[in-house]
């Protein structure tokens, strides 16, 4: 049976959930879709310390309270993957593994992916010795040597995290300087158990009884490893959007006007899917408030 809702939203990550909390405090028959967990990219976050309010929080326990403050108004969510999304003159039907649903306009709030290396033997390595996700899986590495490919915030953040975790931690960056903020760069090279090699950067992942054993670097030099985390950007989640002409065909991410509006009417992104200057939690809360507001006013 096609059920139908005002507003359905894809993906509960911070976007997303912001907009179904305004969305439902108005009134509005909403419904959030979500395939993973809820909180998006917050909870792979080991700890976040910039979001006002808030002191030090980590990212699994600000997802989990936001996703507490959407259940508490009784949001019904549904955990499975989107496949289609289609519109006609009438309505918007969204099509997930399992059932078929309809809505007068539509959120999307599907974020971003970790970029991968494309190199040799990562897929067949991915949860055998690769991740994403250090706080995810660094206690899995518990006193074991593991190396961090990247040289952002994300990649300095999780080196440090893992310092506690493990006995070495060997952050790979393909340039001299890092992107991150001084501070956290200062706290990584202050670390004793931490080695920084720069500029180089990995071009083989090489197994041993089916688990990750090495990393071949251009400079020749092989490290032994138990665990490699790759933090080397983010790709958007937006291919199943492709058919509606709303995604930017270089960039990737969604297309949207000044009130988060794609150019198909009732249609709207927020959140980590939108090419914007910058990735923050405010400002994807800041944006799934924008399009609650706006749908809001265009029923009045």
């Amino acid at each position: 049976m096609n059920k139908q809702y005002h507003t359905i939203i894809i993906g509960a990550g911070v976007a997303g959930m912001t907009a179904a909390l305004y969305l439902k405090r108005a009134g509005i028959n909403v419904l959030l879709i979500e395939k993973e967990a809820p909180g998006g990219q917050v909870i792979k976050t080991a700890k976040i310390e910039n979001y006002p309010g808030i002191v030090e929080i980590e990212g699994p326990e600000l997802a989990m309270k936001m996703y507490e403050q959407v259940t508490k108004l009784e949001v019904p969510f549904l955990f499975e993957e989107v496949k289609i999304v289609e519109k006609n003159q009438e309505k918007i039907t969204v099509t997930t593994s399992n059932e078929q649903l309809s809505c007068q306009n539509l959120v999307i709030a599907t974020g971003r992916e970790p970029r991968k290396l494309g190199i040799e033997n990562e897929e067949k390595l991915t949860g055998k010795g690769i991740s994403w996700c250090a706080i995810c899986d660094g206690p899995l590495y518990r006193n074991k040597d593991v190396a961090v490919i990247g040289g952002g915030r994300a990649a300095v953040e999780e080196a440090i995290y893992l310092s506690k975790l493990c006995n070495k931690v060997t952050l790979i960056h393909r340039k001299n300087s890092f992107r991150a903020e001084e501070p956290l760069v200062d706290d990584l090279k202050s670390r004793s158990n931490i080695e920084v090699i720069t500029p180089d950067t990995v071009v083989k992942f090489v197994p041993k009884e089916g688990k990750l054993d090495k990393l071949v670097l251009e400079s020749g030099r092989e490290l032994t490893v138990d665990g490699c985390f790759e933090f080397i950007g983010q790709v958007p989640m937006t291919e199943i959007f492709r058919p509606l002409g709303i995604v930017n065909p270089v960039t990737n991410y969604i297309e949207v006007d000044e009130n988060l509006q794609t150019a198909i009417p009732n249609i709207y992104a927020c959140g980590d899917c939108l090419d914007k200057d910058l990735y923050q939690i405010v400002t994807a809360c800041s944006e799934g408030a924008i399009v609650a507001d706006h749908i809001l006013k265009e029923d009045n």
